[in-house]
């Protein structure tokens, strides 16, 4: 069974969130992690970046993303990161 069929199968999760998924999981480390900004998402994808955060939100609600907010030492907020569950 590949990774990809649970996501596949689930009816209930639109396009827009399957092919973010599949980007993600293509660019992620064999731990399942991954850090791209959501320009270089949209942008890679041809997507806008209202969609992209869509379908984040839809992923991290599904159960197929845990994302995590990271910070420069300065306290400014840089890309998430993103964890392949």
């Amino acid at each position: 069974m590949s990774y990809f069929d649970s996501i596949y199968s689930d009816r209930s999760l639109p396009h827009r969130a399957k092919t973010v998924y599949m980007y993600l999981k293509g660019r992620s480390a064999s731990k399942g992690v991954c850090w791209p900004g959501i320009n270089t998402i949209a942008a890679d994808l041809s997507l806008s970046r209202s969609t992209v955060k869509r379908a984040l939100a839809d992923l991290e609600k599904h159960g197929y993303l845990e994302r995590e907010s990271r910070y420069r030492d300065n306290g400014s907020h840089t890309s998430n990161l993103y964890r392949i569950k």
